[in-house]
C-alpha cells in the first residue's frame, strides 16, 4: 500500500485527492490529513479514509475535532507546529495544496523528507523558487506539478530530449472577464468574478483566474519548474480549456496534452505516476468539438501577465513581494474594500514601493514577504480613508 499525506485536504484539490483515493481505498494507506478551519469536513474526511492523524491549523478548532474523532482511534492536533510535524511524517506520496504562503514551511518540510511530492501550490514556488529547488534535490525528492498546465507540459516533456526543447505554452481560459472591457471591469463584484466560465475552484484563485494573475504566477512557476527562461514560456487564451499544455521541439513537432477541464486528471497523473491511475473522469468527444481557439492574452485589459513577467525579470524577493501582495489584494477584494481594478493597482504598487531587493535565503524571502503584506494593508487602509 502507498503511504499518503495530504496538505489542504479540505480545500477544492485536497478533496478531489481524497476522492481517487477512496475510490480505491485499498490501495493506499493515509498518514496525515491537514485542513485549515473546516473542522466538519475533515473529521468526515479522517473517518472515511480512516487517517492516522488529523490536524487542523486553527488551534481554536482543535477542542471540536477531538470531539468529533471521539471513539475513532484517529488521533488530533491543531496549530502551525502541528502542521509542520504532520508534513514531515514519513510518507510515499504527498498532497502539498495549503494555499498560498500559508503552505511554505509545510511544503518544505515535506520535501526535506523525501518521497514523491504532488504539488499545487504555485505561490509557495514563484516566492521561494531556488530554495525549494534546492531541498527537493538535496532530499532526492521527487517533485510532481498539479497545476493543469504545469502537469500538462510534465507529461509532454520528454526527458531524454529536455535540450531539444524550443519553448512550451501554458494555455489559459480566459476567465469571466475575457472579452469584458476596462471600463465595465471597474463595476465587478466578488460573485461575478468568482463564476468561473470552466473550472470549479476556490475562491482565491478564482479570482487570480479573473485577473489573470493565476497565469502571471504560472509564468513564473514553470520558467522555476522546468528552467527556462521567460521567453520560453508563451501563454495563449484558449476558452475552451481541452488542450492544457504544449512543449514545442526544435524539429519543429509539437506535443499537447488534452483532457476534460477536470483537476481529478491531473491529480490522478501524480498519484499514479510512473503509472496511469483509471478514473472516472468525462471522456473527450472530438467530433463534438466545433473548433479550438487559441489567441495572445490582452496585457493592456490584464496588466497581471505583464508584471509577473517583470518580476520574474527583476529576481530577487520580486516574486514574493507580489505574491504577498496580491494575496491581499485579493482578499480585500472579496471583502469589498476595493474594486476588480485595484487588485493588480496594489500589487504594482508595492513593487513600486518595495522594488526588488536581494533575498538569498528562507528569512528574507518571508521578512520581505511581510514587509508587502503590511504595505499592501496600509495602501488599501488609505483608499479607504
Amino acid at each position: 500500500m502507498k503511504t499518503i499525506s495530504i496538505l489542504g485536504s479540505t480545500g477544492s484539490v485536497g478533496t478531489q485527492t481524497l476522492d481517487l483515493i477512496l475510490a480505491e481505498p485499498e490501495r493506499y494507506r493515509v498518514r496525515a490529513l491537514v485542513g485549515g478551519r473546516n473542522v466538519a469536513l475533515l473529521a468526515e474526511q479522517a473517518k472515511r479514509c480512516r487517517a492516522e492523524i488529523a490536524v487542523i491549523h486553527d488551534q481554536d478548532g482543535l477542542a471540536a475535532l477531538r470531539s468529533a474523532l471521539a471513539g475513532t482511534g484517529i488521533r488530533s492536533a491543531a496549530g502551525v507546529d502541528a502542521v509542520r510535524e504532520a508534513a514531515a511524517m514519513p510518507a510515499d506520496w504527498t498532497m502539498a495544496s495549503i494555499m498560498g504562503m500559508a503552505g511554505l514551511h509545510p511544503t518544505l518540510a515535506a520535501i526535506r523528507r523525501g518521497g514523491a511530492i504532488a504539488f499545487a501550490n504555485k505561490e509557495v514556488l514563484v516566492s521561494a523558487g531556488d530554495i525549494m529547488m534546492d531541498a527537493v534535490a538535496a532530499a532526492g525528492a521527487c517533485l510532481l506539478p498539479v497545476d493543469s498546465e504545469h502537469n500538462a507540459i510534465f507529461q509532454c516533456l520528454e526527458t531524454h530530449n529536455r535540450s531539444a526543447v524550443e519553448r512550451i505554452i501554458l494555455t489559459a481560459s480566459g476567465g469571466p472577464f475575457r472579452q469584458t472591457s476596462r471600463e465595465l471591469m471597474t463595476t465587478i463584484t466578488p460573485e461575478a468574478a468568482l463564476r468561473h466560465p470552466v473550472w470549479s475552484m476556490g475562491a482565491k484563485i478564482s479570482i487570480d483566474s479573473a485577473t489573470m494573475m493565476n497565469k502571471g504566477l504560472e509564468v513564473i512557476e514553470a520558467a522555476r519548474l522546468f528552467g527556462l527562461p521567460s521567453e520560453a514560456v508563451e501563454v495563449l487564451i484558449h476558452p475552451q480549456s481541452v488542450v492544457h499544455g504544449i512543449v514545442c521541439y526544435s524539429d519543429g513537432s509539437m506535443l499537447a496534452q488534452m483532457g476534460a477541464p477536470d483537476m481529478h486528471i491531473p491529480v490522478a497523473h501524480a498519484l499514479g505516476w510512473p503509472d496511469r491511475l483509471t478514473t472516472s473522469a468525462k471522456r473527450l468527444d472530438l467530433t463534438s468539438l466545433a473548433k479550438l481557439e487559441f489567441s495572445p492574452p490582452d496585457m493592456v485589459r490584464f496588466p497581471a501577465l505583464r508584471v509577473a513577467r517583470e518580476v520574474l525579470a527583476s529576481g530577487g524577493a520580486a516574486p514574493a513581494i507580489m505574491n504577498a501582495a496580491n494575496e491581499i489584494a485579493v482578499a480585500a477584494f472579496l471583502a469589498r474594500r476595493i474594486g476588480f481594478l485595484d487588485i493588480v493597482g496594489t500589487v504594482e504598487a508595492v513593487l513600486d514601493r518595495l522594488g526588488s531587493p536581494p533575498a538569498e535565503d528562507l528569512e528574507s524571502i518571508i521578512a520581505f514577504d511581510a514587509a508587502a503584506r503590511q504595505a499592501a494593508d496600509a495602501m488599501i487602509l488609505s483608499r479607504a480613508a
